[in-house]
């Protein structure tokens, strides 16, 4: 019976680091909410990522059994993720000599993101420990929809290829990227499907509201990093077709820095464009601990990304009893129930959008039995525990012994 020591890689996004900003967003609060799940069910975790700040110290305590660790690999100083491949293999050669000189060897290696996985390949590559990756997106999808715009190195879609056919196991976190993963020629039985998770204590329906306009504007929420394929230049275009109602979008640098954000200028331009410049709020970033208040101030939330590997902002939203308007991309055709929960429209099509956000906003009942019917899903399906659970199977499969932890016995799968 066994409890896992957990070597966690996260190179660019620090569970520590502020939600928002252009490299911070989900990836950083799954890697901090799965540590801390874990960490519950008995094991030891350790999450590695890159020190960006000389002043960090070298251990961060994060939680009862959770430690973050920086490691320097790279200037000590930020760097966009898209220039952060230089740095991996000194990334994981480090941790090789972490593991090898401390009391902490790990039993399994877990990596978020493709070039945590390089990373991980590199620490492991002289021993047998096991890796496990989740990658948050894929290089494929992402050049699909960006083209031209894409930053990432070219060496990205050979180089996470490679990654899924060395690794143990790979985590996808829906059907749509198990499918992408199969044309990459990735064996389907070595993936396994496991979607994220929200916290259903600090998300939930009950609780302090932030404010609302003066007007009683009906609220349309939406919240992600300030990149063009989350979709806020799409709601601004279908807010015109959606009288009255005001968008409030969150996510990016801190209010006092937004004028310096180039998307926010856009959205700005855009918005004055449309006439609905009066009816545009971008707050910018906020505490993590305000984004409920902001969620149940909501009468609907709107997630209308391009792609999507998976998406927590409308499990948080139902969490907190809120309907979901959402195209229909990855993780969200799965999370969000079509007709129960809220409503899916195809991708950029900004007058279905529109559309659906009327019928939300002008009926009541209808909007109270989203809501109802949202809370239940996510407390039945998308715990942390639940996911924690998942991914201690993965391991198991791995590691070759069952693991007793959260007081169950999870048995080696074949």
């Amino acid at each position: 019976m066994t409890r896992l020591r957990i070597a966690m890689v996260s190179e660019h996004a620090s569970p520590l680091a502020s939600i928002g900003g252009v490299d911070s967003g989900g990836q950083n609060t799954h890697v901090a909410e799965l540590a801390v799940a874990l960490a519950h069910r008995g094991h030891e975790v350790r999450v590695y990522t890159r020190r960006d700040d000389p002043d960090l110290p070298d251990v961060v305590p994060f939680a009862d059994g959770v430690q973050v660790e920086h490691v320097p690999a790279g200037p000590p100083e930020f760097v966009p993720k898209d220039d952060l491949l230089p740095f991996m293999g000194e990334f994981g050669r480090w941790m090789a000599g972490r593991w090898a000189s401390s009391e902490f060897a790990p039993d399994v290696v877990h990596a978020h993101f493709w070039m945590s996985g390089l990373a991980a390949l590199t620490a492991t590559s002289s021993s047998r420990i096991p890796v496990v990756v989740t990658y948050h997106a894929l290089g494929s999808i992402k050049r699909r929809y960006q083209g031209s715009k894409d930053t990432s190195p070219y060496t990205r879609l050979g180089l996470e290829r490679e990654l899924g056919h060395l690794a143990d196991r790979v985590i996808a976190q829906c059907a749509e990227e198990v499918e992408e993963l199969g044309k990459m020629g990735i064996p389907r039985g070595s993936i396994h499907v496991v979607p994220s998770g929200v916290n259903t204590d600090r998300f939930a329906p009950s609780g302090p509201r932030a404010e609302r306009s003066p007007g009683g504007r009906p609220r349309i929420l939406s919240v992600g990093r300030m990149v063009e394929r989350k979709g806020f230049g799409d709601l601004i275009q279908a807010l015109y077709l959606v009288p009255e109602a005001e968008l409030v979008l969150l996510g990016g640098p801190p209010p006092d820095e937004l004028d310096r954000e180039p998307m926010v200028g856009q959205l700005r331009r855009l918005a004055d464009k449309r006439g609905v410049a009066d009816r545009v709020r971008i707050v910018g970033c906020v505490p993590k601990e305000d984004m409920p208040a902001w969620y149940r101030s909501a009468d609907v939330v709107a997630c209308a990304p391009w792609y999507e590997p998976f998406g927590l902002t409308p499990l948080e939203a139902m969490a907190c009893g809120v309907p979901v308007v959402a195209y229909a991309v990855g993780g969200l055709a799965e999370s969000v129930i079509d007709g129960v929960t809220g409503v899916l429209v195809p991708g950029r099509d900004i007058r279905r959008l529109a559309a659906a956000l009327r019928s939300v906003l002008s009926d009541d009942v209808r909007r109270m039995s989203y809501a109802s019917a949202a809370v239940d899903r996510v407390r039945s399906r998308y715990t942390w525990e639940r996911t924690a659970a998942d991914v201690e199977r993965v391991y198991a499969s791995v590691t070759g012994e069952p693991i007793i932890a959260g007081g169950a016995l999870t048995e080696v799968s074949s």
